[in-house]
């Protein structure tokens, strides 16, 4: 019993730890070619678990509106419907967008945390890592969608026509990484426009997050006599 309960308070103090630790998960099992109903479930009820945790991050933080919740409800349900084989291509769509809504939700509801005093917690330094996370997941939701509406909106020499999960998300960290090191090109204008916006938002947060950081190391090293003016 005591050691659920210092499980429950770990789980409280650091919401945004574990989101990115389920993330990562989702992530490594990602990469395996399994393609079973199990495996299928599996990543469903960890996305599952993702959109809890989203839920509950944004409840902890200025994001917390009926707005955010609901993107969160709707990537449920929709989710819901493709796990258990629903085949139209609109269901795709609308759960991708419910879905991409609500990690993009929880990424801006997270910044205002971060951003909201000028002390460093670890769960601040969690959430730094979840953002970055969120954005490149929330991107590659947005790719998915743009190559549904819009097929052919990605070239890959070795696998033409749709493209992967993987793949996409692979395209949306190098995009936001600045790395550069996929190999699947964005053709179409949408696409095109998707990835200089992630561009952009990927090289802003850096940008953000490193000076954010520099300054909270330095506030906390200053004199007491400077903090409290």
């Amino acid at each position: 019993m005591q050691g659920f309960i210092d499980f429950w308070k770990g789980f409280r103090l650091l919401p945004s730890a574990w989101l990115l630790l389920l993330q990562l998960l989702i992530l490594i099992l990602t990469a395996m070619p399994n393609f079973s109903l199990t495996y299928r479930a599996v990543l469903w009820v960890l996305g599952v678990l993702v959109l809890l945790l989203i839920a509950k991050v944004i409840r902890q933080t200025p994001m917390f509106t009926i707005l955010g919740l609901s993107f969160v409800g709707g990537a449920v349900i929709f989710s819901t419907l493709i796990i258990l084989g629903v085949k139209n291509p609109n269901i795709q769509i609308i759960a991708h967008s419910f879905e991409a809504l609500a990690y993009f939700s929880a990424a801006y509801g997270l910044l205002r945390y971060m951003f909201a005093d000028r002390y460093l917690t670890k769960d601040e330094m969690f959430a730094a890592a979840a953002v970055f996370t969120l954005i490149a997941w929330g991107f590659a939701f947005l790719y998915s969608i743009c190559q549904q509406i819009y097929p052919g909106s990605f070239s890959n020499p070795d696998i033409p026509g749709m493209q992967s999960w993987l793949d996409l998300l692979f395209l949306s960290f190098s995009l936001q990484s600045a790395t550069g090191l996929s190999d699947l090109m964005p053709v179409s204008a949408p696409a095109r426009v998707l990835a200089m916006l992630q561009m952009f938002c990927g090289v802003m947060y850096l940008a953000m997050i490193v000076s954010r950081l520099i300054a909270l190391q330095y506030v906390a090293h200053l004199p007491n006599k400077h903090k409290d003016e």
